[in-house]
């Protein structure tokens, strides 16, 4: 069945937990498609796993269309999510309601997400009344990392953890139909999500939201000795993919590959007719 904002809301009334995962390119929705994954989002972390910057503040407008409408043509139930990247809705209401409805044009996503609470609240309000779904992004916010001195838990203290709820429920009233929670205390998130209507998505949040998100190359172990606290890596991805290359290469240099199988063939009277060299040779005078 399609997802959609409603069949959504409907899983956090009823319970049922919504996965989510992140996705960059056509080849992968296509296996998410299949895999039965509710929710993807074209993250704006693609600047590190697909472009490799060292944060997600170079991601430009055009990247995110650009693979946001790749993942796109992969997708017929899946809800399709679009990171809102740095500077593209923080400078004006008209950027980020001109920037979120291109995100929905060009790129083909059904909802687009930004970071931030209470100071986004009049975007969240402007991109909603022109009937865009917005998601909400709270605690730890990569585009933010320069103001968190790092990429450091959020809401540890009673002073952030009542700024975050606070933020929670500002967002919701704006108009937000989901909040993602990053890297935040497992009981504050519990009591986020108990205090919302509208569902959460955790990452680093603790079993308490009403769903999870994953970078999809953590979870599948592509990044050797990169592993946060809250990622548990389904299957080791990356071992596969380089032990394949590895195999690739030697069989190439050593003559393995490709073998007669991998080989078309053709009639020795075709190459004997155009083979210049085996034509009798004209004797010089």
């Amino acid at each position: 069945m399609k997802k959609t904002v409603t069949t959504l809301q409907q899983q956090k009334l009823e319970g049922r937990k919504i996965s989510m995962l992140t996705c960059y390119d056509y080849t992968t929705a296509c296996l998410m498609e299949a895999a039965g994954v509710d929710t993807v989002l074209i993250g704006d972390s693609l600047g590190m796993t697909m472009l490799g910057y060292d944060d997600t503040l170079p991601v430009t407008m055009e990247d995110m269309i650009h693979h946001t409408r790749a993942v796109s043509r992969g997708l017929k139930n899946t809800f399709l999510i679009a990171d809102m990247p740095f500077l593209s809705y923080q400078t004006s209401i008209y950027d980020a309601v001109m920037n979120a409805g291109r995100l929905m044009k060009e790129g083909h996503a059904q909802a687009v997400k930004l970071e931030g609470g209470a100071k986004v609240c009049e975007q969240i309000e402007a991109i909603t009344k022109a009937d865009i779904p917005v998601v909400a992004h709270l605690g730890l916010t990569p585009q933010s990392v320069n103001a968190f001195g790092g990429f450091k838990v959020q809401g540890k203290n009673e002073a952030q953890a009542k700024q975050i709820l606070e933020d929670a429920l500002a967002v919701e009233k704006a108009g937000a139909f989901m909040v993602v929670l990053e890297c935040i205390p497992e009981k504050l998130a519990t009591l986020i999500t108990k205090r919302l209507t509208i569902p959460t998505i955790g990452i680093g949040a603790g079993a308490g939201c009403d769903g999870q998100v994953l970078v999809y190359q953590d979870m599948l172990g592509m990044f050797e000795g990169i592993k946060p606290k809250f990622v548990k890596q389904f299957a080791q991805i990356g071992k596969e993919m380089k032990d394949a290359f590895s195999a690739y290469d030697k069989a190439v240099k050593g003559g393995s590959y490709p073998a007669k199988e991998h080989s078309f063939g053709i009639d020795d009277e075709v190459i004997e007719a155009i083979d210049l060299d085996s034509a009798p040779q004209a004797q010089a005078i």
